[in-house]
């Protein structure tokens, strides 16, 4: 793996090079998925990562440039853009966002003034083709109904994170404005699980709190689930094929946490939990949890503005794909095999124990 931070001064004969990408947030659940599709498909990848520690353990055998920096210090690794065909843009500030707290400034600093830098630097490098990863936050329906790409969230009935994802997406729609050569797609993913979830995301650590038989019971609320690799492959896809200035959705499929769970303990080999836990309680448990998480500083599941969130957000998880479909030809593989792959991910990185392992006794390492 080359791990070099400099760039070479040499000039590289395009004509014959792959593409190369720059992508953000390269050691994340999508970010990593992106990075492997993209190598796949024959592109020279560049990525930035905040540890790289982390980046040799995630990119492990695999051939790509690894560029050390952080989104709120864009100037810090401005000269690796130079010679990019395309930025994806993967990071982002989230998981903080609902440990309980206020996180506005941290929110802003890097999802909003992070973005607005990146598209700026990246301009002056020459880069002009940019992939956004906005998030289907930034849409809202009524309750049951179908959501496309032109329902937009009004910005006064958003949190803090899906507000910071509506001025993330109005940073890049008005530098399209002024910077009319440039070309900017924005693809809007649903609640992403799958391989590589090093962190855990949220998504992760539902997967690891089942099999761990730490859920009291079924919690309440409807997501969009989504393969994070399917993501990956809409923002590819986003590139070659969508319009300017477009957004697309790349959100999966409506589920509960009742359709949710029996695939998780059914790749992990153990009893789903089956009691629904109400609405009411999951507030008190978020704000239990709230004071837990500050007292040990250890990150919790479910938090006093998850649990508002998802009250919220109740069944207003319908989003319509036609047209990613119809523009980008995206599809979406079958829930129970993303499950699948996520669950064997963190058997094969020790990060749950094998069936074989448990039986011996051997501890779950999450």
């Amino acid at each position: 793996m080359n791990v070099e931070h400099a760039m070479s001064s040499e000039p590289t004969d395009l004509s014959s090079s792959p593409p190369l990408a720059f992508v953000t947030g390269a050691t994340g659940l999508l970010g990593n998925n992106l990075v492997r599709e993209l190598i796949a498909d024959g592109w020279r990848v560049r990525a930035l990562v905040r540890s790289r520690e982390k980046a040799a353990r995630q990119f492990s055998g695999l051939d790509l440039e690894i560029v050390g920096g952080d989104m709120l210090d864009v100037p810090g690794f401005a000269a690796a853009l130079h010679g990019v065909d395309v930025v994806f843009h993967a990071a982002a500030y989230f998981r903080d966002s609902y440990k309980g707290g206020r996180h506005w400034d941290a929110l802003h600093a890097a999802n909003v003034e992070g973005t607005r830098a990146l598209l700026d630097h990246a301009w002056h490098a020459g880069v002009r083709r940019f992939v956004h990863t906005s998030s289907v936050a930034v849409l809202r329906g009524a309750k049951g109904q179908v959501i496309d790409e032109s329902m937009l969230r009004d910005e006064g009935e958003a949190d803090d994170y899906y507000r910071s994802k509506i001025l993330a997406d109005r940073v890049v729609l008005e530098f399209l404005d002024a910077h009319p050569e440039a070309r900017a797609v924005l693809v809007l993913p649903g609640w992403m699980h799958g391989p590589g979830d090093m962190g855990p995301t949220a998504a992760g650590q539902t997967v690891l709190d089942v099999a761990m038989g730490r859920l009291p019971g079924v919690p309440p609320g409807s997501f969009s689930v989504v393969d994070a690799r399917d993501v990956a492959r809409a923002m590819i896809l986003a590139d070659r094929l969508g319009r300017r200035g477009e957004r697309y959705l790349a959100a999966g499929r409506h589920s509960t946490m009742a359709d949710l769970l029996p695939l998780v303990a059914q790749a992990v080999g153990v009893t789903a939990p089956t009691r629904r836990i109400p609405l009411a309680l999951l507030h008190l448990i978020g704000a239990w949890n709230e004071v837990y998480a500050r007292l040990t500083g250890r990150p919790v599941l479910v938090s006093w503005a998850m649990a508002r969130t998802i009250a919220t957000e109740n069944d207003r998880s319908r989003y319509d794909p036609a047209k990613s479909a119809r523009e980008l030809g995206l599809t979406f593989r079958p829930l129970a095999e993303t499950i699948r792959d996520e669950v064997a991910w963190f058997y094969a990185n020790g990060v749950l124990a094998s069936p074989q392992d448990r039986v011996r006794g051997r501890p779950t390492m999450a």
